[in-house]
Order: structure tokens, then sequence, then C-alpha cells
């Protein structure tokens, strides 16, 4: 009884918080019809992880160690430094009299991107302009690091964030690509064009397969004598539809489609990824990390934290996010949004806890 109670109580905060919102999206929709002045589509953040990694270093000694080990550490580093920074002199003075027009020679920069997958690939927007930020940059030395998570979705919306990769690849500017959780079919055709693919060792990679899949009402429509009526021209301009008759010719060539679109992904992943054995693997299957480096699917096993902790040691790391300008309307969506998922998962985890108990 106290269950339902519970439940009751967080449907009516739930509907509370999704009526006030509503209204209040609606009245500002109503009083926002003025014409605004055009702006900039959004705009770029550029972090350097290494003063972050050496601020949360800085933080930890001071809760840690006591002022003799901090006064010796400093004094430690501070002789390194002097030192570090009187080398680079030197090979910069040498290298400035062997080509005095030359270009001083930097340390190499490694350029930090995420790429949050879903359905309909949405994040590409963000990426392709922060490819296009980067490649305004980078040089053959430097290095592009692109955190991957995805499932997969639309063969088109992944086709276009893959050919976003490729654009790094044409400019003969390595490139790795991190998977902490999932890297799965529109996700691992993107994956699988890194120079090196690292992945979590219990990343979920793989399932390379296109599956066509929909709901059919034909047979709900001719129960209640309701007349479904489309007209086209071309004969396979509709195959499969949700209310029309679903014909043993549209099935087979849907299938055929199917499996035109299977065989491109096989040789694209096979193009990428010499090394493996395609038909094996090209059976809509997922492997977790480790069984996927079995099968030469990725190149190495550790976390993205681990990439980035290693590239600050011997390079100059920048995370870059291009954000688009988001109207009020927008933010006050992602509220809702937000919001309504608090909810959910706090309702959630109290029934699994009461289960549990």
């Amino acid at each position: 009884m106290g269950y339902l109670i519970e439940y009751g109580m967080f449907l009516a905060k739930a509907v509370t918080i999704v009526i006030a919102i509503v209204i209040i999206i609606s009245a500002i929709s109503s009083s926002g019809g003025r014409q605004k002045k055009p702006g900039k589509k959004g705009s770029l953040k550029v972090s350097r992880l290494n003063d972050h990694l050496e601020e949360m270093r800085d933080t930890l000694r001071l809760s840690v160690l006591d002022k003799d080990d901090l006064k010796l550490i400093n004094k430690k580093e501070k002789k390194q430094a002097k030192a570090d920074q009187k080398e680079k002199k030197s090979l910069l003075k040498q290298e400035q009299s062997e080509k005095d027009d030359a270009e001083i020679s930097r340390s190499k920069r490694v350029y930090v991107l995420s790429f949050q997958g879903n359905i309909a690939a949405d994040a590409v927007e963000s990426l392709r302009e922060e490819i296009t930020a980067v490649l305004s940059m980078a040089e053959s030395n430097d290095e592009v690091l692109v955190k991957l998570e995805s499932p997969g979705g639309m063969v088109h919306s992944y086709g276009l964030a893959s050919s976003q990769l490729v654009r790094i690849k044409n400019e003969n500017i390595p490139l790795t690509i991190c998977v902490d959780k999932v890297a799965a079919s529109g996700g691992y055709m993107m994956a699988c064009l890194a120079d090196k693919l690292v992945a979590a060792p219990f990343a979920i990679i793989g399932s390379i397969g296109v599956i066509v899949q929909l709901p059919n009402f034909h047979r709900v429509l001719k129960k209640f004598d309701v007349d479904y009526e489309m007209v086209s021209a071309g004969e396979y301009k509709r195959t499969l539809s949700h209310f029309g008759e679903i014909t043993e010719k549209g099935r087979e060539k849907v299938q055929e489609d199917v499996e035109t679109i299977h065989d491109i992904f096989k040789t694209w992943v096979k193009d990428h990824r010499p090394a493996i054995d395609i038909d094996k693997i090209a059976t809509g299957e997922t492997w977790v990390g480790a069984q996927a480096m079995e099968r030469c699917m990725v190149d190495d096993l550790r976390t993205s934290d681990e990439c980035i902790i290693d590239a600050c040691k011997e390079a100059d790391v920048y995370e870059v996010e291009y954000e688009f300008r988001k109207s009020l309307q927008d933010k006050l969506g992602s509220v809702l949004e937000e919001s309504t998922a608090k909810l959910f998962g706090r309702w959630f985890n109290r029934s699994t806890n009461d289960i549990y108990q």
C-alpha cells in the first residue's frame, strides 16, 4: 500500500511540473513573436586539460601532504622546470641558427573532441564545427582524440558523421578514437576509421548489421472498414508502409536493399581495418572490448581517461567543444526533460531499493 501511495505522490509531482513548464513555455512562445536579430550560431569552448589535471593534483596535495613535503616537491618541480626551459631555449637557438627563417618548433598538440550519438546522430552538427576549427590549426605532428559513444542509428546520419572524421584523415593528422561504453552499428562505422582504436575492457563493440522495422496497421484498418489510399509513381517508390498492405514483392525489395547496405557497410569496415575477418564479425553480434580485441576490431584496451593522462605527459592537450545558441524555449525544454528524468530515476531507485531490502 505504501508503494502505491509513494507512486501516486511521484505521479502528482511529475504532472504538476509538466503542466507548469508547459504554461510557461506557451506564454513565452506567444510573447516571443518579435523578429530576432540574426547572430552567431554558437560558440567554441576550449579548455587546456593539462591545467585541469595539474589543478586537481595540487588540490589533493594541499589536503594530503604536510608543509615540509609540499616545500620539497615544489622545490624539485621548480628545478626541473628551469632545466626543461633551459634545454628548450638551447634547442630553439640551435634550430634557429641552422634555419633562420624556419618556423620555430613547438610541442605536440592533442585536440580532444566528444561525440555522444543517438539514433539521428544529432551530435554531428557540433562535431563538424569542432573539426573545422581544429583543422584550421592542426598539423601532421599533432593528434585528434575523439571520445565516442553511440549505439548506432540511421545510415545516412552516421554516414555524414563518418565523413567528418574522414576530413581529419585527409589532412594526414593522426586520429585516435576512444570508446568507454559502446560503439555499435553506426557507432562502429565511425570508430573503425581510427588510426588507433581504443576501447575499455567492457565497452560494447560491433553490431555490423542493418535493420529495418516498422509497425503495420493494415489489418486493424481492415477490421474497422477503414480504407487507406496511397498514390505513387515508380514501381518501388513505396515498398513497406505503416498502413498499406505488405506484399511479398515489397518485402523482397526491402530485403534486397538491406543486403546491399550491409555489403557496403562490410566493405567500409574491411577497407579501414583490413586485419579483421569481416565475414565472422559482420553478423550483427556485439562483443565486449577484450573479445573485440581478439577479433582485431580494436587496437588497445584502455579508458579515454588513461589516454588523455598519458597525452598530457608529452603534449599540450586541448578539449574542444562547440555549443549552439539555445532559445529560451529550448532551455526550458531541457529543464523539463532533466526534471522528468530525475523524477523517474528517483522513483526507480526507491522502488528498486524496496524490492531488494
